[in-house]
């Protein structure tokens, strides 16, 4: 098992091999999202310069290039359209998100929402959502197009599902994965297979990286939700606490309210019955969390997912592309924590 920092490092590394990989298709998917996001209203511009500002990974975006290029796909630059399409159906859900959250920060900076409202927000993210759909029909491939629209309602659906059982304490543990399949999964696993599809490859190269986004979705939510209750982990540079202070009941406390007392589990209800919680109302559920092992628990869940997806990639040739797409799995396995 590795020390913080080496996780820290392997994070990095995994993610740079990435970026090195398809840096120069990432900078024409930029562009493309910057003209598509061109529009004759002001606001819109406004709102959507300030959001390309703002950064982001873009790993869906890179996850579909990495995939195409395994796929060695080399017919054009429909890899960079649909990269960037992939990245906007992202960025729309996160405008959405922040308007259901109430959220005020989005890595780093004031949200669209805290800045411009609530409406301007939604409409905004539906114009996003919007040329994404026009990017799809110029693609013309039926098979991506069904894809990406079947997903967009998929992401919708987990939203709501979502939204059904905010502060719902004893949540089922199957609830949560539907959840994050549908909102996280999904788009991973439809940014993966948009390689295979671009490379006219067989149904089984096509599954194998469907199957590898989604489980590499579901282990990245995973660790972000973990990552929102570790006190100890400061170089992610996210604010931990987040969810909790917004009401979302995610993998933590579900696995803290299976190991509790029935006093402790009525003290966590209370908390989340509440209209707003505060810095003392965190600190007691760190504790518990600490004292509970929680944080390890969530990591081992993550491992049967991180195995499926490594394992998925075994149809593939051995490649310098499908290494990095195997590094980038293995990260959540060797947490100390």
């Amino acid at each position: 098992m590795g020390t913080v920092i080496q996780l820290k490092e392997q994070i990095n590394n995994s993610y740079s091999e990435l970026v090195n990989s398809v840096e120069d298709k990432l900078i024409l998917v930029e562009e493309k999202i910057t003209a598509k996001l061109m529009s004759k209203v002001d606001l819109v511009n406004k709102m959507s310069g300030y959001h390309l500002k703002t950064g982001g990974k873009r790993l869906r975006a890179l996850l579909t290039l990495e995939s195409a290029k395994l796929c060695e796909y080399k017919k054009g630059g429909r890899d960079i359209n649909l990269a960037a399409c992939v990245e906007l159906i992202h960025a729309a859900t996160l405008m959405h998100d922040d308007v259901i959250d109430n959220a005020e920060i989005r890595r780093g900076k004031k949200t669209l929402n805290s800045i411009w409202g609530n409406q301007s927000s939604i409409l905004v993210g539906d114009y996003l959502l919007s040329r994404c759909f026009e990017m799809m029909v110029d693609d013309g491939n039926l098979e991506v197009l069904r894809l990406l629209s079947s997903t967009s309602s998929e992401i919708a659906q987990g939203e709501v599902l979502q939204l059904q059982h905010k502060g719902e304490i004893d949540i089922l543990e199957e609830t949560y994965f539907k959840i994050i399949s549908s909102k996280t999964a999904s788009l991973f696993a439809a940014a993966t297979k948009v390689g295979a599809i671009l490379a006219e490859k067989d149904l089984k190269h096509k599954e194998a990286l469907e199957f590898y986004g989604k489980n590499l979705g579901l282990t990245f939510q995973i660790a972000d939700d973990a990552l929102d209750y570790n006190s100890e982990i400061k170089f992610f540079g996210k604010k931990i606490g987040n969810d909790f202070f917004e009401g979302k009941v995610t993998l933590p406390i579900i696995l803290l309210y299976q190991k509790i007392s029935n006093s402790e589990k009525n003290e966590i209800k209370n908390l989340f019955n509440k209209d707003k919680r505060n810095d003392d109302d965190f600190n007691y559920i760190l504790k518990l969390i600490k004292k509970n092992d929680i944080i390890n628990d969530c990591y081992k869940k993550a491992e049967h997912f991180i195995n499926l997806a490594s394992s998925s990639l075994s149809v593939f040739k051995e490649s310098e592309e499908k290494n990095i797409l195997k590094n980038l799995t293995s990260f959540s396995i060797k947490r100390n924590f």
